[in-house]
């Protein structure tokens, strides 16, 4: 049994400690939990029996084989140096920083650690039957990402506004279109930024509500858009990736999809929707985490691979 804490009670710590609990309990054993804001994390404990409140992030690392890092980005290095001089392994959230010198610095020591960041499209059945169904394309031509939101936050984010929807360490390029920029950089190879750019930020501080961008993913052409407010629906996004013979989508976040003679988009039959598919995944994340801990090889996020994402998303976001 792996021994898991949690620094961290918001959102993301919820997810991974219910999974853990839910779906992963003959895996992962959870420990105790730390937040910066006592009231979180007693209510997470109160709502998974058995998780214990720590008194200090450190004691609750001292007491677990691995440390789940669920804090808000900027902290986040902080948190996995102390883990890792405590000789634990690091499960981190994204992005791996909101400070590119910062991760470079951190990467150049601790590059060879037992360190993962938590990019769930790693573990994806998903994102396995895209790989399967890309071969049938031939080869890559273009590749479009598309995120939208009705508002941002998301409405079960807003108790969080005070940082995601803040130009310091939020905003949907950073908590959503780091995920597909991660997807890209694993199926099709390293990012680069392009021209044509464009960045909308809010006039008061918040984070951006439009963005537009050409990047190339392992040489292929790739056109990035995301927005607020022009979709109906609290978040719809979309990965296509069209090959000489054909064209592959993911499609809110677990619906694998191809187009077919017809032109029509044809999903796969075993496909769910997210609500359904995340404890799945997570289930999986957390069997590679055990990997992570151990020494073994594993499919999780390399902090190289957190890094490139990163330092396209600053660079995005710096307009």
């Amino acid at each position: 049994m792996l021994k898991l804490a949690i620094i961290g009670a918001g959102i993301m710590g919820e997810r991974l400690a219910r999974a853990a609990r839910e779906h992963a309990a003959d895996v992962v054993e959870l420990t105790q939990v730390w937040d910066r804001a006592p009231f979180a994390a007693e209510r997470l404990a109160q709502a998974l029996p058995g998780l214990h409140v720590a008194d200090t992030a450190a004691s609750a690392m001292a007491s677990a084989d691995c440390v789940y890092i669920a804090s808000p980005p900027a902290s986040h290095l902080a948190y996995a140096e102390a883990a890792l001089a405590l000789d634990k392994a690091v499960f981190c959230e994204k992005p791996l920083s909101v400070d590119t010198m910062q991760a470079k610095r951190f990467i150049d020591v601790h590059g060879h650690g037992r360190i993962a960041v938590n990019f769930p499209f790693a573990s994806s059945p998903a994102v396995e039957r895209v790989v399967d169904w890309m071969d049938e394309i031939g080869r890559p031509l273009s590749l479009t990402i598309d995120v939208a939101f009705n508002t941002w936050p998301r409405p079960w984010q807003h108790d969080a506004a005070s940082w995601l929807d803040r130009r310091g360490e939020g905003g949907f390029t950073r908590e959503v279109v780091s995920h597909f920029l991660f997807l890209s950089r694993r199926l099709l190879g390293r990012l680069k930024l392009g021209e044509g750019l464009v960045v909308q930020f809010a006039d008061d501080g918040r984070s951006e509500f439009d963005i537009r961008a050409m990047l190339q993913a392992g040489g292929v052409e790739t056109h990035l858009t995301g927005n607020v407010g022009n979709t109906p629906k609290d978040d719809h996004n979309a990965w296509t990736l069209r090959g000489e013979h054909g064209a592959v989508r993911l499609r809110d976040w677990s619906i694998a999809e191809r187009q077919e003679g017809d032109g029509k988009w044809h999903a796969d039959p075993h496909a769910m929707p997210n609500e359904r598919m995340r404890p799945l995944v997570l289930r999986r994340q957390l069997e590679e985490v055990v990997k992570l801990t151990r020494g073994h090889a594993h499919r999780l996020a390399t902090i190289q691979e957190a890094f490139d994402v990163q330092q396209i998303v600053e660079q995005i976001l710096a307009g």
